[in-house]
């Protein structure tokens, strides 16, 4: 990119702070048209309080924000959307209930004609490649079809500035590579585009420049095509990164969860039915589970915590049925699980960490006598918690509300860790996690199984479960393939399976020796 070329976007000397917390002290940097900046650091550092100033939610308390030259406010979404800002955030906003074209027409600023909005949804699919069907309802639809809704709903405002928030956290590498075609092609067509993201190697491929944020502070403004991932994790995090260490030549014991037959009708019309599911995990074994969203992950883990009951012998637990069993009960047994969804599901958000931490551990750590919270062992706990994994929190008394979301993740992984489970069931363990964290994450969760814990991994991180996993399995509308040992099947080959395009077990299986084998 030619630096002589005028800044788009241009802030300087942005702060902003909170009670207690400065996000962002005097960060200036520059986006120019068609450049694809990145914007890095660690969970706090402050970008998504920086995104949130340039789109309009939120105002700084000092600083400047300047658009092709001029100073200017902006004083809401809508404002900035005016300006030629569009954001394509994390989690969609989208009613599954409503078509493409319904969707699309919720989110315009100005009322368009049904045929009008479709005639122009449709020249914007085809200028970019975009494929959907405005007439799709959306509870049909893939979450990359999902994502496209977000993108062409952004793109039909004509953006000078596109932002992504974690654009491909849900995607198989087949939709990754569709999405970077896009914005090329926008980039190409002079469109700025702020990408943020946690995945350094897509940094790598797809970014010109990368800003990168620790601690509020702007501390590097480098090109991600001449860095190395762990550079750039090293400069986010300020130290050095640690490589995620496995004991070679682990051996594994008994069973201690078996999966046998588990079926379960949708519990909802948005929902996957599970069909049919059969697996096991031996004592220090780790099975990772991949999956585009929506194909029953939730509703396995589900079925395996306790929130949905089967036939008792569906779910044993160090041999003990338990398909029928609560949630408590199965904690009594020694399983421990982690959701995908942190608010509201993992913990409360108006809730103290202390108090989140007796919602799962009461029974496991003694924190109830009599009827009667113990609410200094509850602390004692929470503050083990916090210092073990990291968390930037104003302790055990702080809400959970409070922390940055994957903070939040960092409490809630090591809440279920440290009560050393027998079995551990996880989804999507760093999920908005950035690169330190992520390695904390997975070490502690490899350093549990090497004590003899039994782990299940749900993920759409391809690479976090060929790092962690000793077998992995894909679910693909509610069917479980067939385990397959790391290291004997390929990235695309995982991602085909993800995507639906081999996905029953009649149609993959292990070829001899136990590499993939994927009929035509």
């Amino acid at each position: 990119m030619e630096s002589s070329i005028a800044p788009r976007l241009q802030l300087s000397g942005i702060t902003k702070r909170f009670p207690g917390v400065l996000a962002n002290d005097n960060v200036s940097f520059s986006v120019r048209p068609g450049e694809i900046h990145a914007l890095l650091g660690e969970n706090g550092a402050g970008k998504s309080t920086l995104v949130k100033m340039i789109y309009g939610i939120m105002q700084p308390d000092a600083g400047e924000i300047r658009w092709d030259g001029a100073p200017v406010v902006v004083s809401n979404p809508k404002a900035a959307r005016k300006l030629g800002i569009g954001m394509v955030f994390q989690h969609f906003s989208l009613f599954e209930a409503m078509t493409v074209l319904e969707n699309i027409a919720l989110g315009m600023d100005s009322k368009i004609q049904s045929r009008d909005l479709e005639a122009k949804i449709r020249e914007v699919m085809d200028q970019y490649g975009l494929k959907l069907e405005p007439h799709r309802v959306v509870s049909t639809l893939s979450v990359g079809e999902r994502q496209r809704i977000e993108i062409v709903r952004a793109l039909l405002l004509n953006p000078q500035l596109l932002i992504m928030d974690e654009p491909t956290s849900v995607l198989t590498p087949q939709e990754v590579e569709q999405l970077f075609v896009v914005l090329r092609q926008l980039a190409a067509e002079g469109c700025s585009i702020l990408y943020i993201s946690h995945k350094l190697h897509e940094i790598k491929a797809l970014c010109d420049t990368a800003t990168i944020l620790r601690g509020g502070k702007l501390v590097d403004t480098c090109d991600p095509k001449v860095e190395t991932s762990r550079s750039m994790a090293e400069k986010m995090i300020g130290a050095g990164l640690k490589d995620v260490k496995k004991v070679a030549g682990r051996s594994f014991g008994g069973e201690k969860l078996v999966v046998k037959g588990l079926s379960h009708a949708a519990t909802s019309h948005f929902g996957t039915s599970l069909k049919d599911i059969s697996f096991s995990v031996r004592s220090g074994e780790i099975l990772g589970i991949a999956g585009v969203a929506g194909n029953g992950q939730l509703e396995l883990l589900l079925a395996l915590d306790g929130e949905l009951g089967t036939e008792p012998q569906a779910v044993v637990i160090d041999g003990k049925p338990a398909g029928a069993l609560s949630p408590t009960a199965r904690r009594g047994l020694g399983l421990c699980a982690v959701p995908e969804e942190r608010n509201g599901h993992a913990a409360i958000a108006d809730f103290s960490l202390a108090d989140n931490t007796v919602l799962t551990a009461r029974d496991r750590l003694g924190m109830v006598s009599g009827g009667l919270i113990r609410a200094g062992a509850a602390r004692t706990y929470t503050g083990e918690v916090i210092a073990a994994f990291a968390v930037k929190a104003l302790g055990p008394g702080a809400t959970a509300g409070s922390l940055s979301g994957g903070n939040l993740q960092k409490y809630i992984m090591g809440r279920e860790i440290l009560q050393k489970p027998s079995v551990l069931v996880v989804s999507q363990p760093t999920w908005g996690v950035d690169a330190g964290a992520a390695a904390a994450i997975h070490q502690a969760i490899v350093d549990l199984a090497a004590t003899g814990t039994a782990v299940v991994v749900i993920s759409q991180d391809l690479d976090e479960l060929l790092a962690l996993s000793d077998t992995l399995a894909v679910i693909n509308g509610g069917r479980l393939s067939a385990p397959m040992t790391v290291g004997s099947v390929s990235i695309e080959e995982i991602g085909l399976l993800m995507g639906g395009i081999h996905g029953t077990p009649e149609e993959t299986h292990l070829a001899p020796g136990g590499e993939l084998a994927v009929e035509a």
